[in-house]
């Protein structure tokens, strides 16, 4: 794709706690950091999501006496992934990676600051109905076509790509700015989904 004008790089969740030493660490996480860094440069417009969680967040293991991290409960939103504590508000671990460039940013959505819903998407809490605004300011300003990278590939990332197919955005994944968590076959699960809903994979921009 050439890209235009009215494009925005959507840079989703490259923070301490998802790169290596992290408390959530995705395998070779911060190799996105310099793909994500040259893909800002070429875009006139860039919004960052931040994973925000509160203490005791209703998605970490902790919460639930006896439950293992990766496990899976049922949640009034459906089923929830059980996760080590990550992102809590304040912590070194919810900041972006130090070597990731925010300056150009337009917007930094936070997401998961609800104790009791977990939200992958940039665009939805986990319930699929909960907004977090972002749709709304996008077309406010004429932006409908998104390039996506960070992290995770098979979560948040796919969560949000599957969320602008389904608000009629035009979306595509720079695949050499994401990594995945593949947690029992994610990866080839979400990729065969995004494929599906006509989300556009390609390994990198020209």
């Amino acid at each position: 794709m050439q890209i235009r004008r009215d494009d925005l790089l959507l840079i989703i969740d490259v923070q301490n706690d998802f790169c290596p030493g992290g408390a959530l660490a995705v395998t070779d996480g911060d190799a996105v950091v310099p793909v994500v860094n040259r893909l800002a440069e070429r875009f006139d417009h860039v919004v960052l999501t931040q994973d925000w969680h509160p203490s005791g967040h209703s998605s970490f293991a902790t919460s639930h006496p006896g439950a293992a991290p990766f496990s899976s409960i049922a949640m009034p939103y459906g089923p929830q992934t059980l996760w080590p504590d990550h992102c809590i508000q304040g912590t070194s671990g919810a900041s972006f990676h130090p070597q990731l460039v925010t300056d150009r940013a337009e917007l930094v959505i936070r997401k998961g600051f609800r104790g009791a819903i977990d939200s992958y998407s940039a665009f939805f809490e986990n319930d699929r109905t909960t907004p977090t605004g972002l749709a709304g300011y996008l077309r406010e300003r004429g932006l409908t076509r998104i390039v996506m990278a960070g992290l995770a590939t098979d979560y948040c990332v796919q969560y949000s790509a599957l969320d602008a197919r389904r608000l009629g955005f035009d979306t595509t994944i720079v695949l050499a700015g994401c990594r995945a968590i593949d947690l029992a076959g994610s990866l080839a699960a979400a990729t065969a989904a995004m494929a599906e809903a006509g989300v556009a994979l390609v390994d990198d921009l020209p």
